[in-house]
Order: C-alpha cells, then structure tokens, then sequence
C-alpha cells in the first residue's frame, strides 16, 4: 500500500494518502487534479486541482451518491489532457469504489470486470462489501441514466475508443495474473498465502486461545475461579489476593478523556498512518479550484475556493 500510486488508464491513477502529498511523485506523474476522498479531506498541494468528499471506509457510507459528480471531475480532466489521482487512506476501498463506478460508465463492462480492469493496475484492489452492493445497485438501477446524463455532457471522442480498447486489454492481463497467482479474487482459504496481501493468512490471522482459569481458595475458605492475568499490567493482581475495594473502584475509573476517543480513521488515524497531523486547509485564494462534498462545509455543496474567499470577505465588511 506504500509503493505509489497506480495507473489504471491513460490519465487516471488510484494512489493512498502519502501518494497525495508527495508532491515529487505527483509531478512525475503530471497529476493536475485529485479526487480526495476519505475521512477529512482538504487541499494539500496548491498548483491542483481539488475534489474533495468527505466519507468513510464503511460498508453502510453511501458513495454511489457521489458517482456522477466524480465522473465528470475525471472525465472532463481527462478529455483536456489532464491527469487524476483518485486516493482514499489505503488506495484499497473508497477509491477503488470510484473508480470502479467511472470504467462502467465509460465502457460496456458489469461492476466485476470493472472491478478486475482496475485490479489488473492496482492489485490490492478491494472495496468493502457495503461499496459492492452500492456497485450492484448502479449497475441495475441507475447505470443507464447515468450513461445517458454522461454523454450529454460529454460527446464522443478519440479517448472514448481507446478506453475500450485498454478496459479489454486490462481484463486479459487480469486473466494472466490470475493464472500466475499473482493475484487474487479476494476469496483466498484462512490461513491460505494471498498474494496481494488482502486476504486472510497465515502471518495475518491473530489466533486468541481462552485464558487458562484455576481454582483459588478466598479469605472465607471458598474456592473461586480465577482467570490469568498479565504480569506487566497495571491492574494485574496476584493469585488469590482479592483487591480492596477502594483500588477495585480506581481500577474501574477511565484513563481516556472523551476528547481522546476517536474514529478509526480521525484524523488522529491519519496522523498515525502517514507521520504527519491532517489539517485543515485554510481557504486561500489561488487559481485551482477545489470542491467539496459530504464535507461541514455547507452539506452537499459545492464551491470554488475563490468563490469561497468572496463570500466571506463579503461578511466580514457586513
């Protein structure tokens, strides 16, 4: 997940986090715009352009509410010889979703060779089972409109034929890869070497055995079961000692604040993935646009970050 990002067609790459903010890497690459979409998003490199969507890695986020305004942000970077970087916290889920949902609406392929076009590029490649379904559901009930809304904004071009022709492509490597165990269909056996790393394994299965209980006699000469406790914690007592009240009850109090307490991937989560703290973008003027979804910034609304700057300095001469 920390070996860069992936291209998956002509313009388009699914990267992580770190790969959104290396901004080496991006120049490489020629990245003019991103698609962000994970817990906080927010513009990190200032010569890009932003599309920022504020949603979570669970299978109850709805993002097939998202889809169209992503196509027409890919597409319409792609057709002016733009390059998007779509990148989520992992390049596994979230992104992969999007993407996925941008090769069925420009080609003739079911969410599962989507899918495979896609994993054919990033092998890692796996959205969670709630963005399957949301997958399902847009390609039975809403793909159509979808295409037909896609074209009227954007007429055919040459891209539109190549696309075709490397979504093809991209399932014959896929068939290849597979045939070579190079890569996996998601559904390796427990404790099975997956050779993407996404399934479950030997090295990744964490096996709990039930701590050992024994027999301890109390202070009135009954006999209790007394489970084992770790010798290194703070609240481990010795066998057969029974605690006095006043330190059972300190024992009982929380050590985290509230404030402490957080989501798995707060920004807190960031932090600790990439090194760096995630903040806010402060909204400064500048030629790139950025747009935001899901995000507090006015739910389900998009603005330009000019426009942005003017309406507030607008309110702060009121």
């Amino acid at each position: 997940m920390g070996n860069g990002m992936n291209k998956i067609l002509p313009g388009l790459y699914i990267g992580n986090y770190r790969d959104s903010k290396d901004k080496k890497q991006l120049d490489s690459f020629n990245i003019t715009h991103i698609l962000s979409i994970h817990d906080y998003p927010g513009k990190l490199i200032a010569d890009k352009n932003y599309l920022c969507i504020m949603a979570t890695d669970t299978p109850d986020q709805n993002l097939s509410q998202y889809f169209s305004i992503s196509n027409d942000f890919i597409h319409a970077a792609r057709i002016r010889n733009g390059n998007v970087l779509i990148h989520c916290l992992a390049g596994m889920s979230r992104s992969v979703t999007i993407a996925v949902a941008y090769v069925m609406t420009i080609s003739n392929f079911s969410w599962e060779d989507a899918l495979k076009v896609v994993k054919s590029g990033r092998r890692i490649a796996n959205p969670n089972a709630g963005f399957q379904n949301q997958l399902t559901d847009f390609q039975s009930n809403r793909l159509k409109e979808e295409k037909r809304r896609f074209r009227q904004r954007f007429p055919q071009s040459k891209l539109d034929a190549l696309d075709q022709v490397l979504c093809l492509g991209a399932l014959s490597e896929y068939d290849n890869l597979l045939k070579n165990k190079a890569i996996c269909e998601g559904n390796c056996k427990l404790l099975e070497h997956c050779p993407t790393g996404t399934c479950r394994n030997a090295s990744q299965q964490k096996i709990f055995k039930p701590r050992k209980k024994f027999l301890s006699k109390t202070s009135s000469g009954s006999i209790r079961d007394t489970a084992k406790s770790c010798p290194t914690s703070p609240n481990h007592q010795k066998l057969g000692k029974k605690p006095q009240s006043d330190e059972f009850e300190s024992n009982l109090k929380p050590t985290m604040s509230s404030q402490s307490l957080r989501y798995r991937s707060s920004p807190a989560g960031l932090s600790s993935y990439t090194g760096v703290s995630e903040s806010r973008t402060s909204l400064t003027s500048d030629k790139c646009s950025v747009l935001f979804y899901g995000t507090p910034f006015n739910k389900g609304s998009s603005q330009s970050l000019s426009s942005r700057n003017k309406s507030a300095n607008a309110k702060s001469k009121r």
